[in-house]
């Protein structure tokens, strides 16, 4: 999500003229603004788990995760679970809330607002997901690993887009957008598979309580009541009704970040006269209620999905995920463990569900939508690019893992998974990077070559 430039405000520590703020503040916040950050920071995590585990404080690793945590009030609530449930169910609804964000400004604003504009990575997403599937299914039909066929249908954003801006211009700015809208489209299917399909022990009655608060907070909508506090405790019941009703408590954050406004609440057919009242909170002679007033004035010109999306991204890519990637990449790597992975069919059936699956599934889709006249190549684009891109998309990783750990309850076939997701997406990495490479190749040999004249 693009950004203006904005100077730092020299009353902050980091917008200071100290020597700490100078040679790390700034250093490490420009580190973050670029794309690759957020692939980087989970790709050291990934290496940290794997490490960690492999180690000889490996007890440690999994001690940590297996410390259980509490949160009793009254005889109402009483949650008790593990470290590792608390990151999977609660920090990755958040992750899952800024997923609704972005998928909403999508829908309203972005690419998928346009059905002609999303009509070819909407296609080459479904091809992308239901060739994997396939394959993961042919491997494992009747088997134990079979309830794993949703593994090798996601595709990581935030890895996805770190090579992808590794490779700079050669990339053609138009295959960015197509990769990126592809994978909301990856995700809007990752999240009803998840829904549907991985839900166990349904409750009736604390579902009625979620869709109770889900349209208590439709109702705060529609009164116009703005104080966030109130969404986020409302939202919180939200969370707690739908983990204890038996569906994966991620769906909640999904639920209610597609349900955040995406159009500013101040648009130009309601210009209100505020002119007054920022000049006098700008000069810095105004009261405490005159500053409130003109803060929300200028908030409201900004979308909520914007102004959260802008909060919590970064907390979501450099805290919440890399946690995930520490907490559920740590695969014991010995050797049995690796000679059973190269023959189980669950790790076969990932490594060639993301790797050959997506390239041929995404690029025989968009193949058939721009012949079929369905939809048309982005500008710039060769199907090279195509086909590099769809490479890319078998990076599976963060939800890949996230659905390993829903599907399995042995730890062994949960472990074979892992080692799948970890080994395919390094292949798929590897193997779009080299095809993009080479499409800036071909694409500098047809530029540089003389046009040849009749003689």
């Amino acid at each position: 999500m693009a950004h203006d430039e904005v100077p730092l405000s020299p009353l902050t520590w980091i917008g200071g003229d100290r020597r700490l703020a100078r040679r790390v503040g700034r250093p490490v916040r420009n580190f973050l603004r670029i794309e690759a950050a957020g692939g980087i920071l989970l790709l050291l995590a990934t290496i940290t788990a794997l490490v960690w585990a492999n180690s000889p404080w490996s007890d440690s690793y999994h001690e940590i995760l297996e410390t259980h945590i509490s949160i009793e009030i009254g005889d109402l609530i009483h949650l008790d679970e593990s470290v590792l449930h608390w990151i999977n169910d609660a920090l990755m609804a958040i992750f899952f809330f800024v997923v609704g964000l972005e998928i909403k400004r999508e829908l309203v604003v972005g690419e998928l607002k346009d059905p002609r504009a999303a009509a070819l990575p909407a296609i080459a997403a479904i091809g992308g997901m239901l060739v994997p599937a396939g394959i993961y299914v042919a491997f494992n039909s009747g088997g134990a690993g079979f309830d794993g066929w949703g593994i090798p249908m996601a595709t990581d954003i935030a890895f996805a887009v770190g090579v992808v801006s590794l490779l700079g211009n050669r990339v053609p700015s138009s295959m960015k957008v197509f990769l990126l809208t592809l994978a909301i489209v990856d995700d809007i299917g990752a999240i009803a598979v998840i829904a549907i399909f991985y839900t166990d022990d349904f409750s009736s009655g604390w579902f009625l309580v979620a869709m109770a608060a889900i349209l208590l907070v439709v109702l705060m909508r529609v009164v116009r009541i703005w104080w966030t506090p109130a969404y986020v405790v409302v939202g919180s019941f939200v969370w707690l009704a739908v983990f204890e009703s038996g569906i994966h408590a991620t769906i909640a954050g999904v639920i209610l970040g597609l349900m955040t406004p995406a159009i500013p609440l101040k648009s130009e057919a309601e210009e209100r006269d505020i002119d007054d009242v920022v000049r006098r909170a700008v000069r810095g002679d105004a009261s405490a209620p005159v500053v409130r007033r003109a803060n929300f004035e200028l908030k409201e010109q900004v979308s909520v999905v914007e102004r959260l999306e802008d909060t919590l991204h970064p907390f979501s890519s450099y805290i919440i995920i890399p946690i995930f990637a520490l907490a559920n990449a740590g695969v014991m790597l010995s050797g049995d463990t690796i000679g059973d992975a190269v023959t189980s069919p669950v790790t076969l059936g990932v490594v060639f569900g993301l790797v050959v699956g997506k390239l041929v599934g995404i690029s025989f889709a968009t193949f058939l939508a721009v012949k079929s006249g369905v939809a048309s190549l982005p500008r710039a684009a060769s199907w090279i690019d195509v086909v590099g891109l769809a490479a890319i998309a078998g990076i599976g990783f963060t939800v890949s893992l996230f659905i390993a750990g829903l599907a399995f309850d042995d730890p062994l076939i949960a472990d074979e998974a892992r080692i799948g997701i970890l080994v395919a997406s390094t292949i798929a990495a590897a193997l779009g990077t080299l095809i993009l490479l080479r499409s800036k190749v071909v694409l500098e040999v047809e530029v540089d070559d003389p046009i040849p004249t009749g003689s």
